[in-house]
């Protein structure tokens, strides 16, 4: 019989930290079948679905479309050039839309919540962002969750814990 120690996962705890000020939305296109062929040929997925026409449109389609990821990409750059590539902690995506050559795309983000994570690895500041990719009739072509590293100010790293509401992490 092994005896074994339950330890608590890691502890959040709201807290009111600064964020860097979220950039203007960033506008793409309008989008091009080499852009869709540019990405398909870095990330290893050359489905002709996605630069044949004639596949395309055999497979019921009015002319290829887009890698879904190609839109992903856009929007990790957009949030890495905000909050930082090196802080990244965690990004998920959701696939809402198709886009097609001549979509022009804008990218925005929110923050949603700030925090510190505790652990046994220490203290971290983090914020919680959402993110949106949009083509230009205003539909959602990918929506995206990402939460990066934000820096602890003096106070919060003493241990200093203003009104705050926690939750078990």
């Amino acid at each position: 019989m092994s005896d074994t120690t339950a330890t608590a996962g890691p502890r959040t705890t709201e807290v009111a930290l600064p964020v860097p000020a979220t950039p203007p939305a960033r506008t793409y296109g309008p989008v091009t079948r080499t852009d869709f062929v540019r990405y398909q040929g870095a990330s290893g997925d050359m489905n002709p679905i996605h630069h044949d026409e004639v596949f395309a449109k055999a497979a019921g389609f009015p002319s290829p479309f887009s890698v879904g990821m190609w839109q992903a990409s856009l929007l990790g750059t957009y949030a890495t050039d905000w909050l930082g590539g090196p802080n990244v902690r965690d990004f998920r995506i959701r696939f809402l839309a198709q886009v097609w050559p001549g979509d022009v795309l804008t990218l925005d983000g929110v923050p949603l919540r700030t925090y510190v994570l505790e652990s046994e690895d220490g203290r971290e500041g983090r914020v919680d962002v959402e993110l949106t990719c949009r083509r230009q009739s205003g539909d959602k072509a990918v929506t995206a969750w990402a939460t990066f590293v934000l820096p602890l100010d003096a106070a919060v790293e003493a241990g200093e814990r203003p009104e705050t509401t926690e939750e078990q992490g």
